[in-house]
Parts: C-alpha cells; sequence; structure tokens
C-alpha cells in the first residue's frame, strides 16, 4: 500500500505532538507534592468487600450475587472466585497496619450487605457480621485513619436476586434502605463519610447492557444472554438504584446527620472524552458520552431529573421521576464521588457509520442507550494514551484536570472526592515478575494524575481527597486475579502482602519527601497489551 507523504508527515507530526505534551506532563508531574493539596485532604486507598474479604460463608454471611455468579462455569478467568480473595477477613489487622505503614489518613472500603443482612429483610440482622466491621473501623481509628466507607460495591445477597428480581424491581429501594439504617445505626457515631453505591452507572452497564456481571441480562448486539433487554433494563435498574441512594440519604441526613455530622454522596464511573473528529458532530458525542455516563447518575442528584439529551434520544423508555420523587432526589448528595481511569475518543453515530474494530471499542452505537455514539482509544492507528493492561484504560493524565472541571462548571462546584484511580498491569510471566514490586509505571501514573488533579484545585475545583485502586492486588471482578491494581502484592498462595516501589512512592509522597531519581525519574516507555480483553469496572 503507498503512503502519500501528506499523510506520512501529518501522521509524523501528530506522534511528535504527543510525545511533546506527554514529555512535558512528565516534567510537571515528577515535581507534585502533598503541600500542593489542601490542608485536611484525605489521602487513602481503596477496596472493596467481595474483592478483598473472602470468608464466604463464614461466621452467617449468606450469599451474595458475586458468590454464585463467580462459580458459573465461563463467568470469570481460569474458574477465579472471590471465596478467599485476599482473606481480609481474617487479615483486617495486619492490613490496619499496611495502611499506617503507608501513612494513609483514610481508606475507603464497601461493607458486604450479605454479611450484615444474609437474607435482607427477608432474615434477621448477623451480628457476627456487624462486629466484624465495628473491630476494623475501630482498628482503623487507633491509627488515626477516617473510615470512607461505601454500602453497596456491586455485591447484594443473592436471595434479592432470586425473590425480587434484583435492581429490576422497586422493592429494592426499600431493601436497601433498611440495610442503610443498620449500617447508619451500626457504625455512624464513627463513620464520618458515607457513599451509598459505587458505580451504579457501570453496575448497569455491565449487568444489564453487557450481561457480563450478575445477574447477567442482556439482548443483541450488546451480547449473548438468556433473558434481558439492554435497551430498557439498565434504565429502570438505574432508576430504582437513584430512588434507593435518596430513601438512604434521607435518612441519613434526618436522624443521624444531626447528631453525628457526617456526609453522604455517591460514586460514579467516569471517564473523560473527545471527539474523535475535528467536527461539530463528534463535539456533540463527546459531550453525550458524559452525559450518558456519569450525569445519568448526578444530574438527577443534583438537579432533580435525568439531563435532557437522554430524554430526547430515550423519549418514553427512559422512566419519569414523579413530583414528589424530584424532590426526594434533588440535592440529595452532599459531596460527588469519581473514579476515574482514563480517557477515550467519541465517534458520532446519528450522522456517521459506527463499526467497532478493536476491544476498545463497545458495540451498540447505533442504540440511544448509548446515546447513538460509539467510544474508542485509536485515531488513524494511534492510541489515545499509553495502553495499560486493561483494553480501555490508557495513560491520559490531563483526563483528570478535565473531567474535575466539567464536573465544577455543570454541579456548581459541589464537594469531590476522587474516590478511584489506578493503574493496571497485567500478570506479568516468570520472565517479568520484578515487575511485581517494581512497579515504576504505576508510580509514574499516579505522579502525572496527582499533578492533573493538582492544576484542578489551583483553577478553583473543590477537590477534598484522592484514593488509589487499590491497596492491593485482589479479586477484579472478571478478570479474575490476573490483572494488578494493587500498592501491595499478594502472594495467591500464602496470601503474603507485599509493598511494592509505588507503596514506597506513596509513603514518601504522603510525608513529602522524593523516591531517587534513578529509580522513578525516567521516562517510562509503556509496551503496548493485546492480551486482556475480558470486561472489568476496575
Amino acid at each position: 500500500m503507498k503512503i502519500s507523504s501528506t499523510n506520512y508527515f501529518s501522521c509524523l507530526f501528530f506522534q511528535c505532538l504527543l510525545l511533546f505534551v506527554y514529555v512535558n506532563s512528565f516534567e510537571e508531574q515528577k515535581n507534585v507534592k502533598k503541600s500542593e493539596f489542601p490542608d485536611g485532604f484525605l489521602f487513602g486507598t481503596t477496596t472493596s468487600a467481595y474483592q478483598i474479604e473472602g470468608a464466604v460463608l463464614e461466621d452467617g454471611k449468606g450469599l451474595s450475587n458475586w458468590d454464585v455468579f463467580s462459580h458459573t462455569k465461563g463467568r470469570i478467568n481460569n474458574g477465579d472466585t472471590g471465596d478467599v480473595a485476599d482473606d481480609h477477613y481474617h487479615r483486617f489487622q495486619e492490613d490496619v497496619e499496611l495502611m499506617h505503614s503507608i501513612g494513609l489518613n483514610s481508606y475507603r472500603f464497601s461493607i458486604s450487605w450479605s454479611r450484615v443482612l444474609p437474607r435482607g429483610r427477608f432474615g434477621k440482622v448477623n451480628f457476627a457480621g456487624v462486629t466484624f466491621y465495628n473491630k476494623l473501623i475501630d482498628s482503623l481509628l487507633l491509627k488515626g485513619i477516617a473510615p470512607f466507607v461505601t454500602l453497596n460495591h456491586h455485591d447484594h445477597p443473592h436471595e434479592l436476586e432470586e425473590k425480587c428480581g434484583g435492581w429490576l424491581n422497586p422493592v429494592m429501594q426499600e431493601e436497601f434502605s433498611y440495610f442503610s439504617q443498620i449500617c447508619f445505626e451500626s457504625f455512624g457515631d464513627r463513620v464520618k463519610y458515607w457513599t451509598t453505591i459505587n458505580e451504579p452507572n457501570m453496575f448497569a452497564e455491565m449487568a444489564y447492557v453487557r450481561g457480563v456481571y450478575p445477574p447477567a441480562r442482556c439482548s443483541p448486539p450488546f451480547g449473548n444472554c438468556s433473558a434481558g433487554n439492554s435497551d430498557t433494563e439498565p434504565l429502570v435498574a438505574m432508576h430504582n438504584m437513584l430512588l434507593a441512594h435518596a430513601k438512604a440519604a434521607k435518612l441519613y441526613r434526618e436522624h443521624f446527620q444531626p447528631k453525628h455530622g457526617g456526609l453522604i454522596g455517591i460514586v460514579v464511573h467516569s471517564f473523560m472524552y473527545k471527539p474523535l473528529r475535528n467536527n461539530d458532530f463528534d463535539r456533540d458525542a463527546a459531550n453525550r458520552a458524559v452525559l450518558f455516563t456519569a450525569a445519568w447518575v448526578f444530574d438527577p442528584l443534583v438537579h432533580g431529573d435525568y439531563p435532557p439529551e437522554m430524554r430526547k434520544y430515550l423519549l418514553d423508555a427512559l422512566p419519569r421521576f414523579t413530583s414528589d420523587e424530584r424532590k426526594l432526589i434533588k440535592d440529595s448528595i452532599d459531596f460527588m464521588g469519581i473514579n476515574h481511569y482514563g480517557t477515550l475518543y467519541a465517534k458520532d453515530c446519528i450522522y456517521s457509520s459506527c463499526v467497532c474494530s478493536n476491544s476498545s471499542c463497545i458495540a451498540g452505537g447505533d442504540h440511544p442507550i448509548h446515546g447513538y455514539l460509539i467510544t474508542l482509544a485509536e485515531k488513524d492507528g494511534v492510541s489515545i494514551g499509553e495502553p495499560t493492561g486493561m483494553s480501555r484504560f490508557f495513560v491520559v493524565p490531563n483526563g483528570m484536570e478535565e473531567i474535575v472541571d466539567y464536573m465544577k462548571k455543570r454541579y456548581h462546584n459541589k464537594p469531590m472526592f476522587v474516590t478511584e484511580n489506578g493503574y493496571a498491569s497485567l500478570n506479568p510471566t516468570t520472565a517479568q515478575a520484578d515487575e511485581l514490586q517494581h512497579d515504576t509505571k504505576r508510580v509514574e501514573f499516579h505522579k502525572s494524575y496527582l499533578a492533573s488533579l493538582a492544576r484542578a484545585i489551583r483553577k478553583g475545583a473543590d477537590v477534598r481527597g484522592y484514593f488509589i485502586w487499590s491497596l492491593m492486588d485482589n479479586f477484579e471482578w472478571t478478570s479474575g486475579y490476573d490483572l494488578k491494581f494493587g500498592l501491595c502484592y499478594v502472594d495467591r498462595a500464602t496470601l503474603d502482602r507485599v509493598p511494592k516501589l509505588s507503596a514506597k512512592w506513596y509513603t514518601d509522597f504522603l510525608t513529602n519527601n522524593s523516591l531517587n531519581g534513578e529509580e522513578t525519574g525516567k521516562l517510562i516507555t509503556f509496551k503496548y497489551s493485546t492480551q486482556a480483553n475480558h470486561l472489568s469496572d476496575k
């Protein structure tokens, strides 16, 4: 194939421009310091119950949706499950010591619904489960680490799925409200930061659009499931999750916040999007991409209704709030939690044909559920940023500044926490084993994203915390244990925790020291990976 000189030099110019931007951002991120962030800023790590706890049926815990799903053949890489996970249930004291040694002042974790209420409202409170979380919270506070608690991180009692149909049934609103009440009563005197649901937008996408999370419901072209409707069910599930959040928030504000003085919010998965082509169609598509993902959650909880653009394209498939429900949901968050892992291109599918040709693109751009657009990571054969172990996660540090700035403007600078930000590496071969502990790419990732976040704060964004996903390598949903996000490596045979170079860097950052430039100051050359095509939200 003959390549014209014009195309050749255009491509060369584009690649040189990317290199220039990367090198300049690299120079800036080398110097990022804790002192650039406000006093009282929370620096922590994040985990979730199913991904680290293990103890699948110990001390009265019931089966969760993920306990059952992970044992379904073919669902998880290598047949992995969370039965043991990182055994945090038995090793939490060790893990708290690990956090303390790193220098964290906060730790975000989730409560297993099926450990506290094994059967939901069909059964009784499991006080052994309550005792476990009381011990964890008390241990954290003794070390000066503020607990930042998520009530629901993708897992709920399996019985609620079997008897109620899960989040497709409005009864889940009352189930969640009751579970929340038990948690507020049990832990609220010591927990000052609450998030109700982690990434309802991502859960709706993975469980009801693509069908790769329980209850695995979907329809073509998004997936091949035994039941489900990808065009309507995610909208119903989201509607119920939003109302469940609002009812829990109302309960907290009326009965617990006055005496405990805490805050309550919600966490959203938030990519940033750039137009694939320099035209109005793709610029509109990039805007719609944020509206159909992050604003799908935040608009109702701040403004009282879904984004008008969603109603324009989804019509009556998008549920409607009653006047009483609009009053309930409006301004029902004290802060916004943002999980940000990368940036993608958006291409309009209203005025253009859209075909997915690589693993970073999700089918269904011609459907209203995705806003008549596709998102992808390549332009003219060049990736939007350096690839990671996940097919849709690319290193684009300025995306952090851009998504925070977007939220600041759209939601009147409501307080924000970056509740997750992390770098995925693949389970290495024996020849690459040194990468497990000498994870220089993860260090540079966090330095560059923190530098970008600091820029957003200097521009006036009210950001109050930054949490790394994750404290340690864990069960990464459908990817099992192949993907590694942790600051600490977990030996799968012994479950020993081994701090990586990134843990040492975080400690030095938090004490305003810096690692020797010879260790982490070199420009990192990332290798492209085509191995990680399993779907995961982390």
